[in-house]
């Protein structure tokens, strides 16, 4: 019953402003043991602007969807692909290598990879290994993401058992956030979201993958590479929800170019309960990054039926389809590639490499200690712009 002196518009303003407040008990210095289980309470996450925003997602996510089957050698060309999320996403957390050491590495240059270069290359790895998983009908969940972060951190630890573990500001080394604390609890957390990622409650996946996101960052279960893990599990989900088929959406070049926004939409869900604002920021990041790609696999295919052409017409004894797929399959290219597709062997395969360079479609070779490499540089180009 409402207090006798209160209008009913009162009471319908109270009433409305409880269903709309967050009570949340956040103290950044001290470990948030107390994050609450999604879906959040009290919060509507569907609201009118997050629907809207997410119909056009969906719409732009299908469509690439689609044009991802137009490329042929799809299994590799994806993996090449996906080394800009894999450079990307390690970027954000200031691991940085070039993209010339990138794909000359990926190309099997292993001897002479950098440090920083193979942690990157682990992140392709570790992304693989989880759609290996989900594509044989494992589930999310917490024993998989550990496997995933192992592989990129190359190393058995799992969840975090130690205390001390703080989020601070680069800047002024003010702590903003203290994940929660013992194992035990933590394993609580990422059951809870196991829970809520497996449990059809009829939210739309694009909005549900931004709270698991959030979710994720903030339970923080490992000492590091939870970044890493998190935008990989991005990947994963829209794989499970069958809304990608091969993985070529990439958040990480979106979240670097709003690096600002990505962290302080973060905070405010912690801090403020802020889920629309940051749903939106996810959303948008979805439909630009989709659109993005999809005109980037156009302009892939394109080149490629041009350069098939060029071939075909100025060195027709050796043009094959299947030395097309081999120059498209990853930007540098060496002897070793078109004898293990059996094309030719070693004295043709330099031949053919040799006058594809002469015609303009490779550059010239470069030598880098035994190996020697032919780059594929409007491919390469497209796949770093």
């Amino acid at each position: 019953m409402r207090p006798k002196n209160e209008s009913a518009r009162e009471s319908v303003g109270r009433l409305a402003r409880k269903e709309t407040k967050v009570t949340l008990h956040f103290d950044p210095q001290h470990p948030y043991n107390s994050l609450p289980a999604l879906p959040p309470q009290q919060v509507e996450l569907e609201t009118k602007a997050v629907l809207k925003q997410t119909t056009a997602a969906s719409r732009a996510l299908a469509e690439l969807k689609g044009a991802g089957n137009l490329i042929p050698n799809q299994a590799v060309l994806v993996r090449t692909i996906g080394l800009q999320e894999a450079k990307l996403s390690s970027e954000i957390e200031s691991i940085v290598t070039t993209n010339d050491e990138l794909y000359r590495a990926f190309a099997g240059e292993s001897d002479r990879t950098d440090p920083a270069t193979k942690e990157v290359l682990r992140y392709n790895d570790a992304l693989w290994h989880g759609i290996d998983q989900i594509k044989s009908g494992r589930l999310l969940g917490t024993s998989l993401f550990e496997e995933i972060v192992q592989i990129i951190k190359q190393n058995s630890a799992g969840v975090r058992r130690m205390s001390g573990t703080k989020i601070v500001n680069d800047k002024t080394g003010t702590v903003i956030y203290t994940p929660p604390e013992g194992e035990g609890i933590i394993r609580d957390k990422l059951a809870a979201l196991e829970q809520f990622i497996h449990t059809d409650d009829g939210i739309d996946p694009l909005v549900k993958m931004a709270a698991v996101h959030y979710q994720f960052e903030a339970i923080h279960p490992f000492s590091d590479g939870n970044g890493r893990t998190g935008r990989i599990l991005n990947i994963l989900y829209l794989i499970h929800k069958q809304l990608l088929d091969v993985p070529v959406l990439y958040l990480s070049r979106y979240i670097i170019e709003n690096k600002g926004k990505y962290y302080a939409g973060l905070r405010r869900v912690t801090a403020e309960g802020d889920w629309e604002n940051w749903t939106l920021f996810l959303l948008r990041a979805i439909e630009e990054t989709a659109l993005a790609t999809h005109l980037r696999i156009q302009k892939i295919r394109t080149l490629m039926q041009e350069t098939s052409q060029q071939v075909k017409d100025k060195l027709p004894r050796i043009y094959r389809p299947d030395l097309m797929e081999v120059l498209f399959a990853q930007p540098y290219c060496k002897i070793a590639f078109l004898e293990a597709a059996g094309i030719a062997k070693r004295d043709a395969a330099s031949k053919y490499l040799r006058q594809l360079s002469e015609l303009g479609v490779l550059s010239p070779r470069i030598s880098v200690g035994r190996e020697v490499y032919y780059l594929n540089k409007p491919f390469f180009d497209l796949l770093i712009n």
